[in-house]
C-alpha cells in the first residue's frame, strides 16, 4: 500500500512537473512572439533563445521569429559580434531543418543560406569558390525548391566571376547558364499558368477573393523578380557568349555530344539565341538534333534554317509543326510568339499578328504579344487610312493594344504606360477632333489591320 502511494505522488510530482514546463514554455513563446510581432528584436532575443536551448521542438514559431531576431541582430552588429550572429543564422536554419524537416525545404533554406554568406563574405573572408560550391551543392540536392530569383541570380554571377578568373571552363559557364536559364523559364512557366487562370476568371467578369488577389500579387512579384533577373544573367554572361566563343567550343565538342539529345538542343538554342544561325554548324546541330529527337525545339530551328534559304513556306511549314509538337501551353505560347517575331522582321505584319494572339491565348499573363501588335500598327498607320485623319487615327488602336499589355503583365507596365502615351501624342490632338467634328465617331481602318477605332469624345 505504502509502495502503491508513493508511486502516484511520484507520478503526480512528474506529471505537475510536466505541466509546469509546458505552461513556461508556452509563456516563453508568448513573451518572444509578442516582442517579435511589436519589431522589437533587441527585448525578443532573451526568451527566444531560452525557447530554442530549451525546447527547440515546441514549436516552429521559435524560427520564424527567430529567423527575424537574429536578421536584425546582423544589421545592426559588427566585426566579431556580425560573424557571431551571421554564423548563429546558418545554424538556425540547419536546426529547423533537425526539428521541422517537411516545413524546411533544402533548396529554399540552403540558399538563404549561401546567400548570407555571399552577402556577407568580405567579413567572413569567404572566397567565390567557397560560395559557389555551396549554392552548386545545394542547387544540386533540391533543385525544385531553389527558386529565390535572387539566389538563381547570384549562383550565375559566381559562375562567371569564376570563369573570368580562369577557374571555370567555357563549357561549365555555358553549361551553368543554360541551366539556370531552364530553371527560370521553368518558374515563370509555372507562376504564368497560376496567373492565367486568375486573368480568365477576371476577363470572364468574375470577382477575385481576398486570397486570390493576394495569390495574384505574389504571382506578379515573383514574375517582375524573374523578369528582372533573366535580364541581369544575360548582361552579366554578356559578349563571352557571342559567335566567336560558341562556335569553336560546341564545334570542338560536338563529336563527344552528337548522341545526347539535350547537349545539341542547348547548343543550337544558344547559337540561335545570339544570332550565330550562317554558321554551317548551325545546321549540323540542329539536323543532329531532329534525327535523335524529333521535337517542337528541333521543327522550330529547321524552320529557321528555312527562313535562312528564303523558304518561307517551307520554314511556315516547320513552324507549325513545332507548335503540333508542343503540348505546354507555356512553351506552345513561346513559339507562336517567337513564329511572330521571325512573321514581324519579314513585314509580314497580318499573319504575325495571328501568331501573336495566339501566343496571348495560350500564356495571357504574357504581355509582349500585345505590344508587338501595338508596334505593328504604329509601322502600319501612314498605309492604313484613306485621308490624314483617318491614318493617323491608327494610333489609338495602337495606344489601346499597348494598354493591355500593361493590364494583364506586370513587368510591363511602365513600358506599356509610355508606349500608350507616345501613340496618343501621335494620333489627332483635341484640336483636330474639333475641327473634323467627329467626336465619338467610329472610323473602319483597312489594310491588313481590318479593324475599327472610335474617335474620342470631346
Amino acid at each position: 500500500m505504502k509502495t502503491k502511494i508513493t508511486f502516484l505522488l511520484l507520478a503526480l510530482f512528474l506529471g505537475l512537473n510536466f505541466v509546469s514546463a509546458q505552461d513556461e514554455d508556452s509563456s516563453t513563446l508568448s513573451i518572444m512572439s509578442e516582442y517579435a510581432k511589436a519589431k522589437n528584436y533587441d527585448a525578443a532575443y532573451k526568451p527566444f533563445m531560452e525557447l530554442r536551448k530549451r525546447n527547440p521542438s515546441y514549436s516552429r514559431a521559435i524560427f520564424v521569429y527567430g529567423e527575424s531576431i537574429l536578421s536584425d541582430k546582423i544589421d545592426k552588429s559588427s566585426g566579431t559580434e556580425k560573424v557571431a550572429y551571421i554564423n548563429d543564422l546558418v545554424k538556425l536554419w540547419g536546426e529547423r531543418e533537425t526539428y521541422y524537416a517537411s516545413k524546411t525545404p533544402k533548396g529554399e533554406f540552403g540558399a538563404k543560406s549561401c546567400q548570407l554568406l555571399y552577402d556577407n563574405k568580405e567579413i567572413l573572408k569567404k572566397s567565390n569558390e567557397e560560395i559557389y560550391a555551396c549554392f552548386d551543392a545545394v542547387y544540386k540536392e533540391d533543385p525544385d525548391t531553389f527558386t529565390n530569383p535572387k539566389s538563381l541570380y547570384t549562383y550565375f554571377s559566381l559562375m562567371v566571376d569564376l570563369f573570368d578568373a580562369g577557374k571555370k571552363s567555357a563549357g561549365e559557364l555555358f553549361t551553368k547558364y543554360d541551366e539556370v536559364v531552364e530553371k527560370v523559364d521553368k518558374e515563370v512557366g509555372n507562376y504564368s499558368e497560376s496567373l492565367n487562370v486568375l486573368i480568365e476568371k477576371e476577363d470572364a467578369g468574375a470577382s477575385l477573393t481576398s486570397k486570390e488577389l493576394s495569390y495574384k500579387n505574389s504571382y506578379e512579384s515573383y514574375l517582375k523578380a524573374y523578369d528582372q533577373i533573366a535580364g541581369s544573367i544575360n548582361s552579366k554572361l554578356g559578349s563571352r557568349a557571342n559567335c566567336e566563343n560558341l562556335v569553336p567550343l560546341y564545334a570542338k565538342d560536338f563529336e563527344a555530344n552528337k548522341g545526347d539529345a539535350v547537349w545539341l538542343q542547348r547548343a543550337a538554342g544558344n547559337m540561335s539565341a545570339k544570332e550565330c544561325t550562317d554558321d554551317p554548324l548551325f545546321f549540323k546541330l540542329v539536323n543532329a538534333y531532329h534525327k535523335l529527337s524529333p521535337s517542337a525545339n528541333s521543327a522550330y530551328y529547321l524552320g529557321i534554317l528555312k527562313d535562312k534559304e528564303g523558304k518561307t513556306s517551307e520554314a511556315i511549314r516547320f513552324y507549325e509543326q513545332a507548335i503540333s509538337l508542343e503540348s505546354d501551353s507555356f512553351k506552345k505560347a513561346r513559339l507562336y510568339e517567337r513564329i511572330g517575331d521571325k512573321l514581324k522582321s519579314q513585314g509580314n505584319f497580318g499573319q504575325a499578328r495571328g501568331y501573336f494572339r495566339n501566343a496571348l491565348k495560350f500564356n495571357p499573363s504574357n504581355g509582349r504579344p500585345h505590344l508587338k501588335i501595338a508596334d505593328m500598327y504604329s509601322r502600319s498607320a501612314n498605309n492604313c487610312g484613306d485621308t490624314n485623319f483617318n491614318k493617323r487615327a491608327v494610333f489609338w488602336l495602337a495606344a489601346l493594344e499597348a494598354e493591355k499589355a500593361g493590364r494583364v503583365d506586370p513587368t510591363l507596365r511602365s513600358a506599356s504606360e509610355q508606349a500608350a502615351v507616345s501613340y496618343r501624342h501621335k494620333a489627332p490632338q483635341k484640336s483636330e477632333i474639333f475641327e473634323a467634328g467627329n467626336g465619338g465617331q467610329k472610323i473602319n481602318i483597312g489594310c491588313w489591320i481590318g479593324d475599327s477605332v472610335t474617335v474620342p469624345s470631346l
